[in-house]
């Protein structure tokens, strides 16, 4: 059974054929939204589907220009157990609207807070930031999706029991495998983010990472038993 965390299959060219042949094979598939209005025209879409899941998110690059979206994620917010992908980022492309995200983020952590919820969030170059928030707004059941910031923070993450999805991307870069080897296989989720990610092979991944499909189901069942 693969486990993908973290992918955008709304983004797909045939959405509808590939969330068919994930759940023919029993895989379990979390599709990402970038906006609320994105989760809220593919939700209905899923009804009958036992192992594919759709998250309500709202992308940090598109926060400061779709605003009135948050009222529709509040409205939205208790359709489903999956959020995502919410987050920071403070990259070249993202620094312009660096407090804009942090203001959006803050709403939607005020939205989140006291919920039963699994959350992937986005975090480039403001993991410290996103952390820092997580830990104000004492939300729970979080999973940071392909993390690429400094090691020293991984314990920090660790210590509010969070979670990581990784890829094939990750586990074949230097940089990837440095930040690998420093968490636990008992905090490790796999993910493709496809179609934005061409190195989406899951059983390469955990190829590398010497893990079994097993040991990844039994984080997951560990991640999700906290909102049953």
């Amino acid at each position: 059974m693969i486990i993908d965390m973290h992918c955008h299959f709304d983004m797909m060219p045939n959405p509808e054929a590939y969330i068919k042949s994930r759940e023919i094979n029993g895989d379990i598939v979390i599709g990402m939204t970038n906006l609320p209005s994105h989760f809220q025209i593919g939700q209905p879409h899923l009804n009958g589907y036992k192992h594919i899941r759709l998250a309500l998110g709202m992308h940090p690059l598109l926060a400061a220009e779709n605003k009135k979206e948050l009222l529709l994620f509040k409205r939205l917010v208790d359709q489903t157990s999956y959020i995502g992908e919410i987050g920071l980022d403070f990259s070249q492309e993202g620094v312009v609207t660096k407090y804009e995200q942090i203001d959006g983020l803050r709403k939607i952590l005020a939205i989140l807070k006291g919920k039963k919820k699994i959350i992937s969030v986005h975090s480039r170059r403001a993991e410290r930031e996103v952390l820092e928030l997580l830990e104000e707004y004492d939300i729970k059941n979080v999973i940071f999706h392909w993390y690429s910031g400094p090691i020293i923070l991984i314990p920090e993450i660790i210590s509010r029991g969070y979670f990581f999805s990784v890829n094939e991307a990750m586990a074949t870069s230097k940089s990837g495998r440095t930040i690998l080897d420093n968490i636990p296989r008992n905090r490790i989720l796999t993910e493709t983010d496809a179609p934005f990610n061409e190195k989406v092979n899951i059983k390469k991944t955990l190829s590398i990472l010497k893990m079994s499909e097993t040991e990844v189901y039994t984080n997951f069942q560990d991640l999700i038993s906290w909102i049953r």
